[in-house]
């Protein structure tokens, strides 16, 4: 076991875990955040997506020792009243149907429109590559990040 301060939507939060332990599971177990899903364990699946300074990563396969001092963000920390353009183009289009994997595919999305507030179809599908929606809701999906893309400028 070891000590880790780690910078988690805003707030600093300690945690004596196995440094190998997956961020995935210190956020679920260890912080109460059960936002992050698992899904595949092998970063194949996109559920546990989540950001890392910003970035979308797959926290099933990032060690808590890798996190060093960089901000997570888990879909609670995108807006904890679902503010954020991609939430409510989410309910607007009606994506989810099981929802399990739904705020690893926002995360994603968040992340795409944080870097490019204007993609393309081919951006989408890029940034989208890897997150697996069961239920199939790809077409909603992509509607709702051009909605979102809109309502962010």
């Amino acid at each position: 076991m070891a000590s880790f301060t780690l910078k988690v939507n805003g707030k600093q939060h300690q945690v004596d875990v196995d440094p190998d332990t997956p961020i995935l599971w210190v956020l679920r177990d260890n912080i109460g955040l059960v936002g992050t899903k698992y899904g595949c364990g092998i970063a194949q699946c996109g559920s546990c997506t989540v950001h890392l300074n910003g970035n979308a990563v797959r926290a099933c396969v990032i060690p808590v020792s890798g996190v060093g001092d960089a901000e997570i963000t888990t879909i609670e920390g995108l807006s904890p009243k679902a503010e954020h353009a991609v939430q409510q183009a989410w309910i607007e289009h009606d994506v989810s149907q099981c929802g399990y994997c739904q705020a690893g595919q926002m995360m994603s999305a968040a992340a795409l429109l944080s870097q490019n507030p204007n993609p393309t179809d081919k951006d989408i599908d890029n940034a989208m590559n890897g997150n697996i929606c069961r239920c199939g809701t790809y077409i909603r999906i992509k509607d709702a990040i051009k909605t979102a893309a809109k309502n962010l400028s």
